[in-house]
């Protein structure tokens, strides 16, 4: 019974003694998520003001993820501190408008990347600005009803270089949670098969307005 008891133990904390293994700045490439804010909003009633406050937003920086080509590392061990200085978070708060989620995406997949702090919040600024957000969802002020595939084929239509095959929508109850879009480490579009087989499969899919 003991020999059992303790081969069960062994198998729950697995996955955890794999994660504490991962080594920061080994992976193959990044993906760039961009979440629908009004989505996160409804759904969750958040009270961070900054992001559900007054002043409401479209499509976030959710955060810049080192992937393997199959699964990804997170909470990497690391010299690098997992606090982001105040002073860090208002560089970077106008394109990942909230403090909590900033912290928190640094500890889980910021330091995988092996980046310094400063380097790697650039790195998302750059990331996120490379992509060009299709004219009909920059300022979407009434709710709509969408096909997942269709906000993906908008994405591929703006965004000469990204192919249907490197990117993936999202959703979460029925809502746009997430566009993700898989970028080498240079920040070049590329494909990722894991990733795009994670994408949304709901027919219709809604899309909460920017009010």
């Amino acid at each position: 019974m003991i020999r059992v008891a303790i081969a069960i133990l062994l198998t729950a904390v697995a996955p955890l003694i794999v994660m504490a293994d991962d080594t920061a700045g080994d992976f193959d490439f990044y993906v760039l998520a961009l979440s629908w804010s009004p989505s996160y909003c409804a759904r969750t009633g958040s009270t961070d003001t900054t992001q559900c406050g007054v002043e409401r937003h479209g499509f976030i920086a959710h955060g810049l993820w080192p992937q393997y080509e199959t699964g990804y590392p997170e909470y990497c061990r690391s010299r690098l501190s997992s606090r982001v200085p105040n002073a860090t978070v208002e560089k970077i708060i106008d394109v990942t408008p909230s403090a909590g989620l900033i912290q928190h995406q640094w500890k889980k997949h910021g330091i995988c990347s092996g980046l310094e702090q400063s380097t790697y919040f650039d790195l998302l600024r750059r990331a996120f600005t490379k992509v060009s957000i299709p004219e009909n969802y920059a300022e979407l002020g009434l709710d709509v009803v969408r096909n997942p595939e269709a906000i993906e084929a908008a994405f591929v239509t703006a965004n000469p270089g990204l192919q249907s095959g490197g990117i993936a929508i999202t959703c979460k109850e029925r809502r746009l949670a997430d566009v993700r879009i898989c970028l080498t480490k240079d920040l070049e579009y590329r494909k990722c098969n894991e990733v795009d087989r994670k994408a949304c499969r709901t027919r219709w899919i809604q899309i909460p307005g920017i009010r």
